[in-house]
């Protein structure tokens, strides 16, 4: 399993070097996007919307608008020293809570910890003591340059951090339209909509459900590949190299090529009353 950090986190006087490995991974199905006309990939170029110009990675910089057309530019130096003086601080279990204290809409992203080399012992001991108190660690760590909020918690005897967003990150419930205030509904409405939910409870098993979806896509894709239903992007045409090399050889003996010597004027006019 690949492995995309490696750190320290601390509780109290313990100190844990480990390596975080991505717990989850994205299988939707990514389709391309062609030319009709030919069926060519679309290429996406990094225009300049004043100069109208293709701009090269070297001529980016990052910046941030504090206003509308208005900037302060970052340089590439300072933003590195920045990430990298966070990056080198070990990750501190700052706190813990009861896991149910958390709702569900502040988790983002899931990731495997595993324990470093001489880390196996204080690695089990974090996992143990989790297990026991029935909570979870809090802790900060930098990924990907942004500071993050993160949950760690016991999942199938693996410990595993769960990045959570800041309480300035969720917004607000209070904001979202058409939401009734009040709940007029019947008894007779309710009990028969609890009784519904009764009859549909059962136990979380994951494997049972699937994406639909992408297994139809999957299958019409498929079925489109085996019956020959596909296409080939057009190219542009190299230019003949035999072409080239022809005019090549064709100008390289017309600059060589001797010019003819003229006959000078007086002789050739001797020449001529000389005849008559």
């Amino acid at each position: 399993m690949h492995t995309m950090w490696k750190g320290s986190i601390s509780f109290g006087l313990v100190n844990i070097p480990i390596k975080l490995h991505t717990a989850t991974e994205d299988k939707d199905i990514k389709l391309r996007t062609l030319h009709n006309k030919c069926h060519a990939p679309i290429k996406y170029e990094k225009i300049c919307s004043v100069c109208e110009e293709e701009v090269k990675p070297d001529d980016i910089v990052k910046a941030y608008e504090y206003t509308k057309g208005k900037f302060v530019v970052l340089d590439h130096e300072d933003l590195e020293k920045l990430k990298k003086e966070n990056e080198e601080k070990a990750v501190e279990i700052i706190d813990f809570v009861k896991i149910e204290q958390i709702d569900p809409i502040y988790f983002d992203r899931s990731y495997y910890m595993s324990p470093n080399e001489g880390g196996s012992k204080a690695y089990s001991l974090l996992r143990k003591a989790l297990q026991e108190s029935q909570k979870v660690g809090l802790a900060k760590i930098i990924i990907r340059s942004k500071e993050q909020l993160a949950v760690i918690r016991v999942y199938e005897n693996t410990l595993v951090m769960e990045t959570i967003h800041y309480p300035d990150e969720v917004r607000k419930s209070g904001d979202v339209p058409n939401v009734p205030a009040e709940n007029k509904v019947t008894k007779k409405e309710l009990d028969t909509a609890i009784l519904l939910i009764d009859q549909l409870t059962s136990e979380f098993e994951p494997e049972k459900y699937t994406d639909e979806y992408r297994t139809a896509l999957l299958e019409l894709i498929e079925s489109r590949r085996n019956g020959k239903e596909t296409v080939t992007a057009a190219t542009k045409e190299a230019p003949s190299n035999v072409t080239d090399l022809m005019a090549a050889l064709q100008a390289s003996i017309d600059r060589t090529k001797p010019k003819k010597a003229a006959a000078p004027r007086k002789k050739a006019a001797a020449k001529i009353k000389k005849e008559a």
